[in-house]
Parts: C-alpha cells; structure tokens; sequence
C-alpha cells in the first residue's frame, strides 16, 4: 500500500514538539506491515540543507504568490516529498514564527500551499505516483482533505490525526477566496467555522477516518470540557474516530546504547544509572542526598500543568525531593520556578530552554518525570521514561492514563505498577504523589520492581503501526465497496 502523509515537521529534520517524532517514525514502522509512506514537508531552510540529492518531480509557475517546486529526496530510511517554495518557507526562524516567537501573519497562506500540493500529489501530478491513502497531521495539513474533496482526488481514501485538538488553524473569513476552494466549501459542512476558515474542522469535516493519539483522548475530545469547540463535529463522526496510542522510536530511545549518557545501563543493570545521575545533579547544581531527584522535561505552559506544579514547589521540595527543570514557555512560568531555584539552591535546578541531549541524560538519571498537565492527548515523554526507568508521576488524562499503571497497594503488591497517577488540576494531588514518590524509593526493592516494570512495556511502534495498518485496510476496501 502506498501512503502519502502530509505533516508540517518531521524527526531528524524539524521539531518543535511531539508531533515530528510520530511523523519520523510511524512511516518506518509501517514498512514491516507492507505499507510505504511518501511525506510531503514544507522545505523549511533546515530540512533543505539536510539532504544533498534532491529531484525535482513538480513545477508551479505560481503557487500562493511564488515559483515553487517539489523534489523527491531520501533521508535516512524516510521517503520524502519536499515543497520548495522560498516565498513561504525560507524564512529565519522557527517553523510557524519568526524568531521572536511571533506567528508568522501568512500562516494561513503557507499551509494552504503545503495543503493544495498535497491534495495535487493525492490526484496524481507526479507522474508515477498515486498514493493509495492520505495521511494528514494536525491543522497544518488538514486542509489537503478539503482540497481533495472539492478536487480531483476525491475518491482517494483519507485519514487525519489529532495530536492536540487546542491548535485548530482558525483564520478570517476573508482569506477564503485566496484559498482557491469552489464557493460551496464556504458552508458549515466545508470549511466555514464560526464566520471564519477552519483548517483543522475542515479537515475533521472531510477525512474518512480520525485518529487521535491515544484511547483515553479520543473520548475526551467528545465533551465539551475537551472538545474545545469541535465536539459537536466529532460526535458526529464518533464511528470515523479512532484512538491509536503513539510509540517512540527504541533505537533512538535505548538507555543500553544511548551516546547522550554518561553511564549506558539495562534493567538488569540498573546500578549503572548512578553515574548519570550524578551528571544531572552537576549540571543542576542538585546537592547529594538519598531523596529521589523528580524532573520536568516540558514545554511551560498552561495546557502542561506548570502552574499547578509552580504553586506547590515548595511543597515539594519539604518533602525531600530535589526538582531539575528543563523547559520554556510562559515568561511568567519561567520566572516563578527560576526564582523557587533560587530559594531553594540545591534543591531546585531549573534549565530555560529546549535540550535534546540533556533530555535524555535526565531520563536516564532522574528517578522520577512529572507530568502534570490539565490535557495530554499522548505524551511521549512518561514513555521515554517508563523506556529509562525514570518513573513517570503523571495526570491521569488522556494517553497519561492509557500507558501508567498506578503504583497503588494492590498493583505494587501484584508487580505490575509502572508509575503513579493523581487528579489533574488538583496541586494537592500533585504534591501527595510526590509524598508517595519518596516513600516509595525509600524502599529500594519496591522502587526497582517498579523501574523494571516499566523498562518491560512495550513502547514501541509495533502495535500501534499495526493497527493503523489494518485502519488503512479498512478504508481501501471502502473505495472498493
């Protein structure tokens, strides 16, 4: 089966959040299920100096206000599809904003040229190649489904995920006729949302099938408190939704063969995690002691809990446990936790910024990650640490709840807790698992049955590729129904 994913950033070449590692690895995962994925990627200026063959297979003398070309180029074990297109896409900066962090204004110009292409490749404009199925990811590319569906690849099976429902791509009604769409897209059934252009409902609107990244989120997103203005729509998919939990990639995320550690380690060599935690305690500037060191690899935001965790930290620390931050976002968040390190030196570090690198020193010499956030459709970072015996202490919502098992009497007693779980929004609950988190590591059996455990889940693509391969089956037998 030929599957062509539409997705504005990809691992190893651009990454601003989860989203690029699901797109960088599910297309490798699929390979073994008789599924080959071509990815169309805007040619941001990093993923055009990241490969030096490149081919052009498409020409537009005028795309949303530009010359621009499509190659076909490969790196590593990814097949892609690159839209060169300087106008919209050679800019410096991130990939959605400049480098101040400011959206860029033509946004809404930009993912609809990657959009419009993505819908051309799905009709065959590349001579030799017609996809079998669309795959699109988030509101960058959900416009491509409405542009097959009002063009010629409408009878092209197709599929969108929603790796975070807050982000829906909603922009002034005026921007419609430049979008090249036939009038009657401009309805409630297109892509009119609330008098405006929804890219992201337009999507939702068109696709065969929905997916989200986990079980516990794909219910969520029915109710209002989660639906965040879409759950009328979905309902009325609910027999197109899908909640298919993400992997990670086990070859990236190997604490045995991991060149970011200090101290490569096992779960049946757990002690060898030592010496990584003494990195992390140098670069944190973390005193020695036996209480168990609990950290935060996040975005610092709302939507991650930050707040809630901020209003207890001192709290936390009373408890004996030492906090390593790493993380940006919210200028208000940042400096109340770099102001908690500063008042408890030692006992709080605190990193502003985004570390691949550290990252994964941290899962691999941390004892605990918290995530607390208010709404995770997946998470990846409780897996990468469940993978590193870095026990996750998470929310329950969303894929938190699907992939821990709580470290309650009965699952500790029985040997199957990987982790513990609290009530999201709730700084009480938060602080009581970092209460049972140090009671729990004072018993050093207790918390290596724990580790292990979690180093035994299987978190890797395998089965989550698997049944979206059976999800593309399904829709290529409905074309042919």
């Amino acid at each position: 089966m030929q599957v062509l994913a539409v997705t504005p950033e990809i691992f190893p070449l651009i990454k601003t959040g989860g989203l690029a590692d699901v797109t960088g690895a599910l297309p490798i995962a699929l390979a073994s299920h008789g599924v080959t994925t071509r990815t169309l990627v805007p040619g941001y200026p990093v993923v055009m100096a990241a490969f030096r063959k490149k081919k052009p297979v498409h020409h537009y003398d005028g795309l949303h206000g530009g010359k621009a070309a499509v190659h076909a180029a490969k790196v590593g074990e990814l097949e892609l599809f690159v839209l060169d297109a300087p106008h919209l896409f050679d800019r410096i900066g991130g990939p959605y904003g400049d480098a101040g962090g400011k959206d860029w204004p033509d946004n809404w110009r930009r993912f609809a040229a990657l959009s419009q292409v993505g819908a051309d490749i799905a009709a065959g404009v590349i001579a030799g190649y017609v996809p079998d199925l669309v795959h699109v990811h988030d509101w960058q590319a959900a416009l491509t489904l409405a542009y097959m569906r009002y063009g010629k690849a409408v009878g092209v099976p197709s599929a969108i995920t929603v790796h975070n429902l807050a982000f829906q791509g909603q922009f002034s009604a005026s921007i419609f006729p430049e979008l090249s769409l036939p009038p009657q897209a401009m309805a409630l059934d297109g892509v009119e949302y609330y008098g405006g252009v929804g890219y992201l409902k337009a999507g939702l609107q068109s696709a065969w099938a929905i997916t989200t990244v986990s079980p516990t989120y794909a219910q969520e997103i029915r109710t209002p408190q989660f639906g965040m203005g879409l759950d009328g729509l979905i309902n009325s998919r609910a027999a197109d939704l899908h909640g298919i939990v993400n992997g990670i990639d086990v070859d990236i995320w190997d604490p045995a063969t991991d060149p970011h550690l200090v101290s490569p380690y096992s779960r049946t060599a757990l002690k060898a995690r030592e010496a990584n935690k003494q990195a992390v305690e140098q670069r944190f500037d973390l005193k020695r002691d036996n209480g168990p060191i609990v950290c935060v690899i996040s975005r610092l935001t709302w939507q991650k809990g930050m707040d809630v965790l901020a209003s207890v930290v001192d709290e936390i620390v009373a408890t004996g446990a030492r906090l390593a931050v790493l993380g940006s976002g919210d200028s208000g968040l940042e400096g109340t936790l770099l102001a908690a390190a500063a008042r408890h030196r030692g006992r709080i570090g605190v990193v502003i910024g985004y570390d691949e690198a550290l990252s994964h020193t941290m899962q691999g010499g941390c004892d605990a990650i918290v995530i607390p956030s208010r709404f995770e459709p997946c998470g990846l970072t409780q897996l990468y640490g469940l993978r590193y015996g870095c026990v996750p202490l998470v929310a329950r919502t969303g894929g938190l709840a699907d992939t821990i098992i709580d470290a309650n009497e009965a699952a500790v007693a029985a040997g199957v807790a990987t982790g513990l779980l609290f009530a999201p929004e709730s700084g009480a609950a938060l602080l009581q698992a970092v209460r049972r988190t140090v009671e729990l590591h004072s018993d050093r059996t207790i918390w290596g049955s724990i580790q292990k455990q979690g180093m035994k889940a299987d978190v890797s693509w395998h089965r989550s590729a698997a049944k979206y391969a059976d999800l593309y089956k399904s829709l290529a037998a409905r074309k042919a129904a």
